[in-house]
């Protein structure tokens, strides 16, 4: 497990989170330049070690709890800068959400949100449509395609 210093120390290498200090020696970080209404990308981290990273878009990727996060308490460096940067990349992303998928043989489709619903595209051309993300992710799946991060 990493120390409260590590982890302080590989969250200060995201430049773009802000760190405020609150009760009790805890510390969050903000990204002011969030798009969505959530700005706390790092919630309550304890000299203990124990804290939690906004994982709320990305339910998919990581098991989150009601609030949309994830305890942090036993995360690796790697593990750590992951979620982080997934996280200020989740409050980055402009609606619609678009994905790209690619197959083994390099054929790609793309997963865009529209509206109310997933789409998935080949081009232009409109391949499938899905109630939820999960229906299309399981979709692209179960046609071995993966998402190109």
């Amino acid at each position: 497990m990493l120390t409260f210093n590590e982890k302080l120390n590989i969250i200060d290498s995201f430049t773009e989170l802000t760190r405020v200090d609150i009760s009790l020696g805890r510390v969050n970080f903000h990204y002011e330049e969030s798009v969505k209404d959530k700005k706390i990308v790092v919630y309550r981290l304890h000299p203990n070690g124990n804290g939690f990273v906004y994982a709320g878009d990305m339910k998919d990727l990581y098991e989150t709890d009601v609030k949309g996060m994830v305890n942090i308490r036993d995360f690796t460096e790697e593990t750590l800068r992951k979620i982080i940067r997934d996280s200020i990349d989740s409050l980055s992303e402009q609606e619609p959400i678009e994905q790209i998928w690619i197959d083994k043989h390099g054929n790609e489709l793309i997963l865009k949100n529209d509206f109310d619903s997933w789409n998935v595209y080949v081009a232009d051309l409109l391949e499938a449509t899905f109630a939820t993300y999960d229906a299309a992710r399981d979709y692209l799946e179960q046609e071995e395609f993966q998402w190109k991060h």
